[in-house]
């Protein structure tokens, strides 16, 4: 079982940087993918990035690349989402999970957080 609670949310002006933090409690963190997705008001929950266990892969959503970084540090248990250049169509709550593969689909992870809300200011 793992337990994941996200922070970094915000309010911050379109063209600002936030970084969200994703703890992760239970054994063998290092074995899980991990992966961030979002739902913005009255749209469908989509993928944002995605990490493999050791750290080396990383995968994003067009919609996101060359703006954010997904990063872990496995020390601690963490992964992180860097957003830069933010946009109001960013605006969301973001969810981190866990899970066994490394993939772009939700259901394919078992385990997440409870989100955390980004609000980006046109």
């Amino acid at each position: 079982q793992v337990q994941l609670v996200e922070s970094g949310g915000g309010l911050v002006q379109a063209g600002g940087s936030l970084r969200l933090s994703c703890a992760a409690s239970g054994r063998a963190f290092s074995n899980y993918a991990m992966a961030w997705f979002r739902q913005a008001p009255g749209k469908e929950r989509e993928f944002v990035a995605c990490v493999n266990g050791g750290g080396g892969s990383t995968y994003y959503a067009d919609s996101v690349k060359g703006r954010f970084t997904i990063s872990r540090d496995n020390a601690k248990n963490t992964v992180y989402l860097h957003m830069n250049n933010l946009k109001p169509e960013d605006t969301a709550v973001y969810y981190c999970t866990a899970g066994l593969g490394y993939s772009v689909i939700d259901r394919h992870y078992p385990y997440w957080g409870q989100g955390t809300q980004v609000t980006i200011s046109s």
